[in-house]
């Protein structure tokens, strides 16, 4: 039975099979990794009674059912927790663990989102370069990057903090892991795709790890010597390109970026334009920036 549904699963076994296949490839590659259903949840019952709150055993109890704290490299143990849970069509790879430390980066595409480009303009924004690493290809048609991080601090988990379309998996997080069939599709690894994940820039760790609301750039104490980056045009073209269905929400992350480096007001005239670009009213976009300026 499938404890997410309650329902006799009616997938072909073989799903079962080439789902441990892949789980055990990937802990090879040292990833600690955890069977999943279909609905990219975690598969192994609880053996504690669910219902009170959060399960404070973590695992302590020494029996399988604790979600990502039983994620585990150990060949022996992933097969032990996937006879545990026969309907698992899915594996869930650890991010945070050693010792790739993995930073999941889900570029999304759905409901007009598209965090791939939102991404790219994060980094010409902030100067860093995205260096070819893990990808997978999701159902949805978006993309997970993976990338090794430093023991500390810890990266946390988010959902569109750094843009619209972009979530980060970070310690406590997982990824669902390529060779996955979930109830959406299969997860692929893209052609071409390195076997491991590359060490994540510098600076895109500095803006995963800051703290929420907590501005990007700071005023140098020598200009002479330096010059901030200027964010507005990648800002710009980011609100210019900002497809049905996210003109607002694009909209609003930009003036929220602009004002956290100083240059809302001076902006402000730039975004109503660019918002005018893409169909929004002028009242509209004043309403937005406005709300940004708030927060």
């Amino acid at each position: 039975m499938d404890p997410t549904t309650g329902n006799r699963p009616t997938y072909p076994a073989g799903h079962h099979a080439t789902a441990l296949t892949h789980a055990l490839v990937a802990a090879g590659r040292g990833y600690s990794v955890i069977p999943l259903t279909r609905a990219k949840l975690p598969a192994v019952r609880s053996p504690h009674h669910a219902g009170h709150g959060p399960d404070p055993c973590r695992g302590a109890c020494g029996r399988p059912g604790h979600g990502i704290h039983d994620a585990t490299a150990d060949p022996l143990a992933v097969r032990r927790l996937f006879a545990a849970a026969p309907w698992a069509t899915a594996y869930g790879i650890a991010c945070g663990v050693p010792p790739h430390h993995l930073i999941g980066i889900d570029l999304d595409t759905k409901h007009g989102a598209d965090g791939l480009t939102a991404l790219h303009l994060l980094a010409e924004e902030h100067h860093f370069v995205l260096p070819p690493t893990v990808t997978v290809r999701t159902p949805s048609g978006g993309h997970h990057l993976y990338f090794s991080g430093p023991p500390a601090p810890p990266v946390p988990n988010s959902a569109g903090r750094l843009a619209p379309g972009i979530d980060i998996r970070g310690t406590g997080g997982y990824l669902v892991g390529p060779g996955s069939r979930t109830s959406r599709g299969t997860y692929r690894l893209a052609p071409g795709t390195p076997r491991t994940p590359a060490p994540a820039p510098a600076a895109l760790l500095r803006l995963l790890t800051r703290p929420p609301n907590a501005p990007v750039h700071h005023a140098d104490p020598h200009p002479s010597r330096h010059t901030p980056p200027n964010p507005a045009p990648a800002l710009l073209r980011f609100v210019r390109t900002a497809p049905d269905g996210q003109r607002n929400a694009r909209l609003f992350w930009a003036a929220c970026r602009a004002y956290e480096s100083g240059l809302g007001q001076e902006m402000a005239t730039a975004l109503t334009t660019a918002a005018l670009h893409t169909g929004l009213t002028e009242r509209e976009a004043r309403a937005t920036i406005a709300s940004a300026a708030r927060r």
